[in-house]
């Protein structure tokens, strides 16, 4: 199993450049295989929809909370590390025009020599979706069309360019570079707790990391993508998984338990403090009990 890391998002560190540099470099030195950012857009105050993780149906976030934008975020520590994974957790798809998205991924995939993985979902806030310009009615489809852009600007489309007339976008002759630097573009991962997350994840993703689900959601979550993803001519076994946990406090027999039920990728998150010796000691502790080796790429 590869191990991701969060950091401590409610802090506000992460809009600090120098304690992220030394965070980003620290989780690196340590082998976590990726350093996974956040976003929210806009935080609109008293908003009256459910958080769906928390029972009170409120985020944990203060409204004033500092969160950087994930994509700029990710291109700034691109600068300050060489081997870990960047990556999103999520990043709000409807969020975004799909076009320009395609163009800001690709950029910091190119200049991280490849290192991008993007999670993505449909956002659960309704306030910060109209703040947007996007419909929350419509989030779902916006998200299956800006994956299926992403995907047609990417590949090679040769002399012509590409096309792609969908209900949201259309282009025809378009020619976006730089490309990734896989030939199958940056990897698509669906970020979610419901059945239609984890159905998209068959039917689209790369990978699948469902949040906040017991284990007995969770196999009905895995079952639903596995359905999806056959039905869709796709083998559900090349389909990544990762599952959220607590860096303090996971266990021996948690990982072996997660390792049973076939996730690839555990994501902690730090405790939360932006203490950076303490953090730093918590990572190293973290990284000797499960034996992380620091990545290494070609």
């Amino acid at each position: 199993m590869e191990f991701g890391i969060i950091p401590p998002v409610r802090t506000g560190a992460t809009a600090d450049p120098e304690w992220m540099t030394a965070f980003a470099r620290h989780a690196e030195a340590c082998g976590f295989e990726s350093l996974v950012a956040v976003e929210h857009a806009v935080v609109i105050s008293g908003y009256e929809s459910r958080y769906p993780y928390a029972s009170s149906g409120r985020m944990p976030l203060p409204d004033d909370c500092r969160i950087p934008d994930p994509l700029d975020l990710l291109a700034f520590l691109a600068a300050v590390t060489e081997r870990i994974t960047l990556a999103t957790g999520v990043l709000v798809v409807p969020n975004h025009q799909a076009v320009v998205l395609a163009k800001r991924i690709a950029t910091v995939d190119v200049l991280s020599r490849g290192r991008v993985r993007m999670c993505l979902g449909v956002g659960w806030m309704d306030e910060e979706l109209r703040a947007t310009g996007a419909d929350p009615r419509s989030r779902g489809r916006r998200t299956d069309e800006t994956i299926e852009v992403l995907r047609t600007l990417w590949a090679d489309s040769g002399p012509e360019g590409a096309r792609f007339d969908g209900e949201f976008v259309t282009f025809h002759h378009a020619h976006s570079f730089p490309k990734p630097v896989r030939p199958g573009g940056v990897p698509l991962h669906i970020g979610g707790h419901s059945e239609a997350a984890a159905r998209r994840a068959g039917r689209l993703g790369d990978g699948f990391q469902p949040l906040g689900l017991t284990h007995d959601e969770l196999r009905l979550r895995l079952s639903q993508m596995q359905e999806a993803a056959e039905a869709a001519g796709r083998d559900p076994g090349r389909i990544e998984l990762a599952v959220s946990g607590y860096l303090p406090t996971t266990t021996d027999e948690e990982v072996a338990g997660l390792e049973r039920v076939g996730v690839d990728r555990l994501l902690v998150s730090t405790s939360m403090s932006d203490d950076l010796d303490a953090l730093a000691a918590e990572m190293t502790t973290f990284a000797e009990r499960f034996g992380l080796t620091a990545p290494v790429r070609g």
